[in-house]
């Protein structure tokens, strides 16, 4: 079986990469082109840890780069694929909205193309909580009207409106995967647990958003490649499928405020107001979700944030 991950040098590109090459009947084909958004020493050595396994293979590939893309294809037989290479980041939209549009929009659409030439038996997707904006009512269903408010949110809502035109005339099964916060080992040093470790371990204050009021579902990243490599074998999914991949369990910023600053025994934190481009509340259904892998036990979060700060401890060197 040839699985092809894009973006594997990123968070759950990786991760997802790192769990299903334990089976020794997967063959994983990893594209990236190592994006500077943040720190590619922490990407390539994501890299050296899967070209471990002799059933990874890598490519230094741009997905806005369509030629290198479909030569790359007509070359590898590919089973299923998981898009997860995108810029992320709700910020830096008001540094950069271009790149978004230029990633994610016509990047996607790259993608599609080769999807229906590749032919796999599934598709797979990252969209975000982020197309959902700020809700009226909680937790957010997949039925739901989007109201994305940044670039970020709006291009991941173009990329589901593009694969329900594009998914009609194929056998192909096309899946979007919604995630919420997700946190844990190997994560992304732009978001708050493993910025805020950074900070802690450089002794600078931290600046936390909208005074700590923020809500956030966050969902621990060993609970979403069991998730995601339950979808991968399911029989069970239909085509043009959006999911959220959440725990399902959200928390206010306040509160896991309180837990890291426990745990890294750091203080030095102020507080700013409301960064207009960023929704108050993140906090998904997911009896969809449920249906499929049913009965599943999300981590404890506590538990989730010990594992990542131990992680930090070992290998704050790729970061800082």
């Amino acid at each position: 079986m040839n699985v092809l991950i894009t973006g594997v040098a990123g968070f759950i590109g990786f991760s997802f990469a790192n769990k299903i090459l334990k089976k020794k009947n997967i063959k994983v084909l990893g594209l990236d082109n190592f994006d500077n958004y943040y720190s590619v020493s922490l990407k390539k050595k994501r890299i050296l840890i899967l070209k471990k396994n002799k059933n990874f293979s890598f490519k230094n590939i741009d997905i806005q780069n369509y030629n290198k893309l479909i030569n790359f294809v007509k070359k590898n037989k590919i089973d299923y694929i998981f898009h997860f290479a995108a810029q992320a980041g709700v910020r830096y939209v008001l540094i950069d909205p271009k790149k978004y549009i230029d990633v994610n929009i016509s990047g996607f659409f790259n993608i599609l193309k080769i999807v229906l030439i590749a032919k796999p038996k599934k598709f797979f997707y990252a969209s975000s909580s982020s197309v959902y904006g700020d809700q009226a009512k909680y937790p957010s269903a997949e039925n739901q009207n989007l109201k994305p408010k940044n670039v970020y949110g709006l291009s991941k809502k173009i990329n589901e409106d593009l694969v329900s035109l594009y998914c009609k005339n194929t056998r192909t099964q096309f899946i979007g995967l919604r995630f919420f916060t997700v946190y844990g080992e190997w994560g992304r040093p732009d978001m708050l647990l493993i910025k805020f470790m950074i900070f802690a371990a450089k002794k600078l204050i931290f600046k936390v958003h909208n005074y700590g009021n923020h809500i956030r579902d966050f969902t621990y990243i060993k609970d979403v490649t069991n998730i995601l490599e339950t979808l991968l074998f399911s029989n069970k999914l239909k085509n043009n499928l959006i999911l959220n991949i959440c725990s399902s369990r959200p928390l206010k910023l306040n509160f896991v405020m309180k837990k890291i600053r426990d745990i890294t025994k750091f203080n030095l934190i102020t507080s700013s107001p409301f960064n207009k481009e960023e929704v108050i509340k993140t906090y998904g259904s997911n009896k969809e979700l449920l249906k499929i892998i049913k009965e599943f036990k999300f981590t404890n979060f506590n538990e989730g944030l010990k594992n990542t700060y131990t992680w930090f401890l070992k290998n704050k060197k790729y970061i800082i």
